[in-house]
């Protein structure tokens, strides 16, 4: 149906206090809300931001997943830390995933998270291309 967005939720606790999801399809994107390290209660990586960033990255991916895309279909990525003295070990994790794809990326120092514990938290855009309907039809 034209026009609907499509949402997944993680199950974390934070959608429901908060009222979201983790990723939303709306059109040709899918955009991941803020993502951590966590997987259910467990902090992955803890007091390491680049198994943080790893963790944070894959919980995101897996949720692009959802609707069938990933690492490829990346298109922008925010990464937010806590230290400035973390950018080489989270740089080096984004690397690892999207090298291959270059999305536009954006890096933020923030004075914390709610837990303390988090170093690292991520968001995700994935664009997935429309199959167009007027496909015979010269391009512009």
């Amino acid at each position: 149906m034209a026009g609907t967005a499509r949402r997944v939720r993680s199950g974390s606790s934070w959608e429901q206090t908060f009222g979201s999801a983790r990723a939303v399809e709306a059109g040709d994107r899918v955009l991941v809300a803020g993502t951590t390290a966590f997987s259910g209660t467990v902090l992955h990586g803890e007091g390491d931001p680049y198994e943080q960033a790893k963790a944070a990255f894959t919980n995101a991916l897996d949720a692009l997943a959802e609707f069938g895309l990933g690492a490829d279909s990346v298109v922008r990525t925010r990464m937010y830390l806590v230290h400035a003295r973390d950018v080489d070990p989270v740089g080096r994790a984004h690397r690892e995933l999207f090298e291959a794809v270059l999305p536009a990326a954006s890096l933020f120092v923030v004075s914390g998270f709610v837990d303390s514990r988090v170093l690292v938290e991520v968001e995700l855009e994935a664009y997935r291309p429309a199959a167009r309907e007027d496909r015979g039809a010269p391009r512009p």
